[in-house]
């Protein structure tokens, strides 16, 4: 039966994905610029070079094999080394086998009981390791266990239809590609070959999709670290970019770029897949539900593990399967998980429960089936995730991103630490911003949910990457910030004009809200005409109580030029934390109706801190004040409102008391 699929795979392949698998030979512009390119990294030879030395047949160099050997059994990312030390095993012809096999033969290839340090469940770990497993056992015969040939094929076919849930990852999917390259270049299975090339040419096509002409590659990402955002060149993503393109400076070679130097694996039509120009909304994975579909014929141990690397880890509807395997196969304790072993004691029946009342932490983990808005016009990009786990706390994604020539620009909320880069690496946002994006133009709403005090996540500022050096031109303009690079500019609308260790940042916890526009001479003529439109934008933002659907709004809308956005977030008492009274809690108002003065009684709160706010009935604040340690009534004038209802609301800590007034 396999091989009547097989060979009806790879009829079909051959018809239908015509984009995929060229039928020629890689261009003369290509195979020059590949050949220079592996010239020049072993003239400047660095230990990830070895790939290309077994391809080039020259002697690999000693010290970089037997430390690459023996950082295996120790190394947190063993796979990292052996997907190196496999492409020089397949070069070699056994030249290396008895310095490699006994190295890479002391680890094992797919999670076991008491693992504390190697990760098998993150898309580019898994093709790694099944990737390494498979090709060993054709070369060599190796054992494999009973369920890899299964769920690598499910692994490759997974890739191919539903994409990447590592989605524009500069950190991993170079990692990723390399070990389909591996399965693509070495595979004698005629299936996984086929399908491992096919995943490959849509990961490169992907990355291509948010690469300026520059070569610059500032993506809104899944999984990503700041490190990738600070500087444009000479980064591991880049030797790709370089070598597919010819974009950016001549590289020296990267682990990466070693293998596709020396990749049998068409590339023309991945190619001639990058165009100047794009405005999109990109659609990548599919639902956390349909997932559980999609893997329903991988069992046991190896459906949790598909999950996981699909981002779901503790979302309540996977949180008992997770458990469950920590606690079988003595997991708590490995670095990834190290930080939920206080969870170890609770009973697996309250798991659910329990990741259900943290959903804060418990469910933006998740990466699969996202919408990201691409816009692209030669060197400037904005891409954003539309909609992501608004509110909650982030982990490693990038939820908005613009490039301006060289640099990018973006936000990032939790503590403020210069610089950059050394801010958490597993969490780039302690809460995620809504964001909505049309063309070249986002909208970033920030509104952290209520966290737990024991989970620490307390810094609710925000702050703004834009570095004026790499700006040939920069202006404020009131809450406006511009910034030119050449023919290329960015506005930013911040949320305030302060800073914070000598950083531009926001410390307004309930809510804040940015603008994000990229545009170019192309597109707006001078820096001057550019700065014209942005004046002549109009920003609206505010709070108000919905009565009908009892919730606090916190509302935001942004028209430039003709493009408008908004968007109105509201949010019920549970999720806010805050108790919502009757209008019979208590608070006293008097007159009621009233035509020119209302009193508040604010004799149940003396001496406490309160704020006090009136709206109308479509949101519009008619006042507000914050007072200290109150002794008194607060009396308002409200003669010249117009006659209606209003609603006061006085705030005292977490409580929240509501009163209608009849303004007559």
């Amino acid at each position: 039966m396999r091989s009547f699929y097989t060979l009806f795979l790879v009829a079909s392949l051959c018809v239908l994905s015509s984009f995929f698998q060229p039928l020629a030979a890689n261009n003369a512009t290509y195979e020059q610029r590949r050949l220079a390119y592996i010239d020049s990294a072993l003239a400047h030879f660095i230990g990830d070079d070895i790939t290309l030395q077994a391809y080039k047949g020259v002697p690999v160099d000693t010290a970089a094999l037997n430390s690459l050997c023996r950082g295996i059994l120790g190394g947190l990312n063993s796979d990292f080394d052996i997907i190196k030390l496999i492409r020089v095993l397949y070069f070699t012809n056994g030249q290396y086998d008895t310095t490699i096999l006994p190295a890479i033969n002391s680890v094992p290839y797919w999670l076991r009981a008491n693992e504390t340090k190697r990760t098998y469940w993150s898309e580019n770990h898994m093709v790694m390791w099944m990737g390494s497993d498979w090709l060993l056992h054709e070369k060599y015969g190796r054992a494999i266990d009973s369920t890899l040939d299964k769920r690598l094929r499910h692994y490759l076919r997974l890739k191919n239809e539903y994409g990447f849930y590592e989605f524009f990852s500069s950190v991993y999917s170079p990692y990723c590609l390399a070990g389909l390259l591996n399965l693509a270049d070495f595979s004698q299975d005629l299936e996984i070959k086929t399908l491992a090339t096919q995943a490959a040419q849509k990961l490169m096509a992907e990355m291509l999709m948010l690469t300026s002409d520059q070569g610059v590659f500032y993506p809104a990402a899944g999984r990503n670290y700041y490190g990738k955002y600070l500087t444009p060149y000479g980064q591991n993503h880049n030797n790709l970019i370089y070598l597919l393109e010819g974009f950016g400076p001549m590289q020296y070679g990267s682990h990466a770029g070693g293998f596709l130097a020396s990749s049998t694996v068409p590339v023309d039509t991945v190619i001639n897949s990058w165009v100047p120009a794009m405005d999109t909304l990109f659609h990548v994975g599919h639902t956390l539900d349909s997932g559980f579909v999609i893997n329903s014929d991988i069992i046991g141990m190896d459906k949790t593990i598909f999950q996981w690397s699909s981002g779901a880890y503790f979302h309540p509807e996977v949180a008992l399967e997770t458990a469950t395997l920590l606690t079988d196969s003595n997991l708590w304790h490995h670095v990834d998980f190290a930080a939920f072993s206080g969870l170890s004691g609770v009973s697996l029946s309250s798991v659910p429960a329990l990741a259900t009342s943290l959903s804060c932490l418990s469910e933006s983990s998740v990466i699969c089936g996202e919408d990201i808005a691409i816009f692209k016009h030669k060197s400037i990009t904005l891409s954003s995730i539309q909609d992501f786990w608004k509110g909650k706390i982030g982990y490693q994604e990038m939820p908005c991103v613009g490039t301006v020539g060289t640099t990018p620009v973006f936000t990032g909320s939790g503590p403020v630490i210069t610089p950059w880069d050394n801010r958490n690496a597993d969490n780039a946002n302690e809460d995620l911003p809504y964001v909505k994006q049309k063309k070249n133009l986002a909208l970033l709403m920030y509104r952290p949910e209520p966290v737990p005090a024991f989970l620490n996540y307390t810094h609710k500022q925000v702050s703004l990457y834009f570095n004026d050096p790499d700006f040939n031109e920069v202006r404020n303009d009131s809450m406006w910030l511009l910034g030119r690079q050449g023919n290329n500019y960015v506005a930013v609308r911040r949320s305030c004009t302060d800073t914070i260790n000598g950083i531009r940042a926001c410390d307004i916890p309930n809510g804040q809200s940015w603008v994000i526009m990229v545009g170019d001479s192309d597109m707006y003529g001078s820096f001057n005409n550019f700065q014209s439109v942005i004046d002549q934008s109009q920003f609206t933002e505010r709070w108000y109580y919905d009565s009908l659907t009892l919730q606090e709004v916190y509302y935001a809308k942004i028209i430039m030029d003709t493009t408008i956005i908004e968007y109105a977030w509201g949010v019920d008492s549970v999720a806010t934390g805050i108790n919502k009274l009757s209008a019979n809690n208590g608070l006293k108002v008097f007159p009621n109706p009233a035509n020119d003065q209302v009193t508040i009684d604010l004799s149940a709160f003396a001496e406490q801190s309160i704020s006090i706010k009136v709206t109308n009935m479509i949101g519009e604040v008619m006042y507000s004040d914050k007072t200290a340690a109150i002794t008194e009534n607060k009396t308002i004038n409200i003669g010249a409102w117009a006659e209606g209802i209003y609603l006061i609301q006085v705030q005292n800590g977490q409580q929240l008391y509501t009163q209608k007034l009849v303004k007559k």
